[in-house]
Formats: C-alpha cells, structure tokens, sequence
C-alpha cells in the first residue's frame, strides 16, 4: 500500500507550479500516474499541445483553473471534472488572483517527462517555446 497526504509524495517544480506525485510509473507498472498540482496565480499555461498515447484527467481542489480544449474554453472551480482522450488538443493554467489546487492524472504513466520538465526549468530562467516543445515531442506529445 502507497498513502500520502495533501502536500506529501515525490516533489517536482516547473512552471512555478509544484506538484506531488502520489503515484508514478514505478508503483502502477505504467498503467497510470497521479499528482497533486498547485498552479501559481497567472502561472504560465503549458503550450497548447495533444497527447498521442495518453488519455488526462483533472479534478479541481481549490480555486479556479481555466482549461482550453480544442475550441472550447471552461472555467473550473472546485469539483469540477475534465477528461480529456488522447488526441485532443488542450492546455490549462490558473488565470486567477489566488493559487489553485487541482488532482491531474495519466494514463499511461507520464512521469517521466515531468522529471524532466523540472530539470528544463530549473535554470532560474523560463525555458524558450521550443525547448518545451521538444521536451514534450519526446514524451509523445504534439504541438496544438
């Protein structure tokens, strides 16, 4: 058995986002991975992007998250469910005052690639457009 509690699991930070894995690739044998995601205020979104192999879930804590997905636009607040297949494009961020919580899950796993979006981001200066666009190539993601 795995537990942890709010704030609790393995730690990663990018995007002045800091997440907690509750679940990665090695406790799930790749089937999924699960994080606890506080998103800054006004953070910066990812770049619109589709993920190839990997269907993604959120589930709002606290505070409000805006989701884009495809053409659609939803301002979520807390409860609020996305579910987004594989092959959708989306991106999400918080556009509020106020620091938002949210749950984001994967399937397959894709842990992996924010290990390493962690690292692109830790030089203490945002990283360019194309930089995480390759990162996200490599992690089978396409640009949107």
């Amino acid at each position: 058995m795995i537990a942890f509690t709010s704030g609790e699991g393995l730690r990663r930070e990018a995007r002045g986002s800091e997440m907690w894995f509750k679940a990665t690739a090695v406790d799930t044998h790749a089937r999924f991975s699960l994080m606890e995601r506080t998103l800054p205020p006004a953070g910066r979104m990812p770049p619109a992007h589709r993920h190839v192999d990997n269907d993604e879930a959120y589930f709002v804590l606290d505070g409000e998250v805006e989701f884009r997905v495809g053409e659609e636009v939803l301002h979520g607040s807390i409860g609020t469910f996305v579910l987004v297949p594989a092959g959708d494009a989306h991106t999400f961020g918080n556009t509020s005052a106020e620091p938002a919580r949210l749950l984001v899950f994967h399937a397959p796993a894709l842990d992996r690639y924010f290990e390493e979006l962690e690292l692109l981001w830790a030089t203490g200066e945002p990283p360019s457009r194309d930089a995480e666009l390759d990162l996200m190539r490599r992690h089978g993601m396409e640009p949107a």
